[in-house]
């Protein structure tokens, strides 16, 4: 099948090629007309710029036999520039378009205007003369013909461009990002609209666009792999860039390449500036950006993230390819046009970043920050390839300038956050020893901290962590534990373990708040519990490592343990031979069985009264401390009843033995649930 489309596109193009010999050979005996015309029809087609070797050099003889200077007398260009003048001059009294006209009619207009592209050159040909007079009646002969060619060229250009909306481009971005990542997250692939290509020279067939069949090649990078696939948009119909190629050509070979430039660039600049503006991107100062408060500046730093990407990656491709065929005749034109087209909106979407890297910095920007580091830094290798023929390169060393300045801003954040967890100042307790809205914050902050691993460890490498704690942009590593293997964490991995260790020591603090001592240690239980849970279940148990997973979940065990010897000392004394254990024998002969239940009683009410208003919301943690409690407690219980129940007998007894061991049992699963604070279920 591929041979057969080889044998039937080298049959396609000798058939050209005939065709073309045919018409320059029918010129007559001219040797600069056939060459105009050789050069002319190169232009439209390279297949043509093979022609020249299939004429060998001739002379035209005299009747003498003798060669002479090919060219025409002046009777001869009297009649072409009379036949010339008359279509132009038609046509510049009318107001119909040519291009909305038959095709005959744009043909002989062209034809027209290729007679007065070489009669105005026999001014300033040594080879070729004719009378001052004509050549000067052809210049403004052709001066008209390319006001007329401009305005046409403005025409096509705006009537077809192609009106796109916010769905379309993204739409667009999504297809490509989906095209990326099914290449293994290999760069996108090229617009491939060559006209070599059989397979999409049969989809714009299929697509009725046969015009389409003129473009030829696409935009690569310097070292030839492809940057953009064949899902881009369209930015003008294709089957008028041919026509729109054809108008170019002829004026760059005029030498009206000026013109064409500036109607080019103002046509494609107007339409990119609407395109940012369906984005959501509008011109805004630097001082306007410091002023705008945060929930409006996040939605523009959003919008300003998926406009970057389709910008670069839809429309600068799109008006890259735009230029390359309809401005092929001229390397020059193609590149200036280019960079004349685009530059507004790409310094334009760039102002808005570098006003970014130089507002206030605050903890909820970062991620955006990161989000826009990411985005810029994904589409560099684009812009290099589209900006390779800019000299000065100024649109690559503004964006390496802004990734700096981003990245700066990204690091002196996270500084300042660490900073800021550690002399968190509020004194107010949580109810119930519950967790700390602080931790809360914290952790889901450096949780997300994660997503961005790559990028902060770019960032973070060779970053210094310590030093003077009154520096807002240096850590205190003192809270950090000797244990910690920091030499085999990454750059992330230290910053987020400083962060933590800042969070763990004000948490500390804010326990000793807490007049009631059980109460601070289930304060830390519950708010370490968290912190361990957080890093186990996320990416963060990668940066910190099992180690340090395993010497807080002993910590949080410790913490229960001394929960326990503060909260239940008073009841497992109750339970004692000796009563309260604290006084002479002449004490302990005082003490009944029945003040023994009874001072069992009360001391057991009142913890159950405080504690079930306490708060563990982890549901393992919660049934870790009751089975610790239930361990202590209920064999004490038992063996307290076996000692000294038999002894409290008579009508009261239940008075004073107000609980069996499962009575216990059962109300102890009511701690640390927040309840109101009920009296303890009695047997019945």
């Amino acid at each position: 099948m591929a041979a057969a489309a080889a044998a039937a596109r080298g049959d396609g193009q000798e058939k050209v090629i005939a065709a073309a010999k045919h018409i320059v050979s029918s010129l007559g005996n001219s040797k600069s007309a056939t060459e105009d015309m050789i050069r002319i029809l190169s232009g439209f087609d390279n297949r043509l710029s093979i022609i020249n070797d299939l004429f060998p050099p001739s002379a035209v003889a005299d009747d003498d036999g003798d060669a002479q200077v090919d060219g025409v007398d002046d009777s001869e260009a009297e009649l072409r520039l009379e036949a010339a003048q008359k279509v132009v001059l038609r046509w510049d009294a009318s107001d119909s378009l040519l291009w909305e006209s038959s095709p005959e009619d744009a043909e002989e207009y062209l034809a027209a205007v290729n007679d007065l592209i070489y009669l105005a050159g026999c001014g300033t040909s040594p080879a070729v003369s004719i009378a001052d007079d004509l050549v000067t009646r052809a210049e403004v002969a052709l001066q008209i013909s390319m006001s007329r060619l401009e305005e046409e060229f403005r025409h096509l250009m705006v009537r077809n461009a192609v009106p796109l909306d916010s769905n379309d481009l993204c739409s667009s971005i999504r297809c490509l990002s989906l095209s990326s990542a099914s290449d293994g997250g290999e760069p996108i692939d090229d617009f491939e609209s060559s006209v070599d290509d059989e397979n999409h020279h049969h989809q714009l067939q299929q697509q009725q666009q046969p015009a389409s069949e003129q473009l030829e090649g696409s935009p690569k990078d310097r070292s030839g792999s492809s940057l953009v696939d064949d899902r881009c948009l369209d930015l003008i119909h294709p089957e008028v860039v041919a026509d729109l190629k054809v108008i170019a050509d002829h004026m760059i070979l005029a030498k009206y390449d000026r013109e064409l430039h500036q109607v080019y660039c103002t046509v494609r600049r107007d339409i990119l500036d609407e395109c940012l503006s369906i984005l959501g991107i509008d011109r805004i100062s630097i001082e306007e950006v410091q002023r705008i408060e945060w929930r409006m500046l996040d939605d523009k730093m959003k919008k300003w993230i998926q406009a970057l990407k389709i910008i670069v990656r839809i429309l600068l491709w799109g008006e890259r390819r735009l230029c390359d065929h309809i401005l092929a005749a001229s390397e020059e034109l193609k590149e200036e046009c280019f960079m004349e087209t685009v530059k507004g909106s790409v310094m334009q979407l760039l102002n808005f970043g570098d006003a970014i890297t130089i507002c206030q910095r605050s903890a909820e920007k970062l991620f955006r920050m990161l989000d826009m580091h990411d985005a810029l830094a994904d589409v560099l290798p684009d812009l290099q390839a589209l900006f390779a023929g800019d000299p000065k390169d100024l649109i690559c060393e503004a964006v390496e300038g802004i990734l700096k300045r981003l990245g700066d801003s990204v690091k002196r954040t996270l500084m300042e956050f660490g900073n800021a967890i550690q002399r968190e100042p509020s004194r107010r307790p949580t109810q119930g020893g519950e967790i700390h809205p602080m931790a809360r914050y914290v952790m889901n902050y450096v949780k997300l901290l994660a997503d961005y691993m790559d990028t902060l460890n770019f960032l973070l490498e060779n970053e210094v962590i310590g030093g003077d704690q009154g520096n807002a942009e240096s850590y205190d590593n003192s809270r950090i534990s000797d244990g910690e293997n920091l030499e085999s964490m990454t750059p992330l991995g230290h910053h987020i373990l400083v962060i933590i260790s800042y969070l763990e020591f004000n948490l500390d603090e804010k326990s000793k708040i807490y007049e009631d001592g059980a109460m601070r240690y289930i304060f830390l239980m519950n708010n370490i519990n968290y912190i361990v849970n957080k890093v186990k279940d996320s990416d963060l148990g990668k940066l910190l490592g099992d180690h340090w997973i395993r010497k807080h979940r002993s910590q949080i065990r410790q913490y229960a343990r001394s929960y326990l010897r503060t909260s239940w000392i008073k009841v497992l004394s109750c339970m004692k031979d000796d009563g309260f254990g604290s006084g002479s024998s002449s004490s302990v002969s005082k003490v009944t069985p029945k003040d023994k239940f009874k001072n069992f009683n009360l001391a057991f009410e009142e913890i159950y009264r405080v504690q079930t208003t306490w708060k563990v919301p982890d549901p393992q943690l919660r049934e870790e401390l009751r089975i610790l409690v239930s361990e202590a407690v209920i064999p004490a219980y038992r063996s307290f009843m076996g000692r000294f129940g038999s002894q409290v007998g008579g009508r009261q007894a239940t008075k004073h033995i107000k609980y069996t061991p499962d009575d216990l049992e059962s109300n102890l699963s009511d701690l640390f649930e927040g309840l109101p604070g009920f009296a303890p279920r009695k047997k019945t």
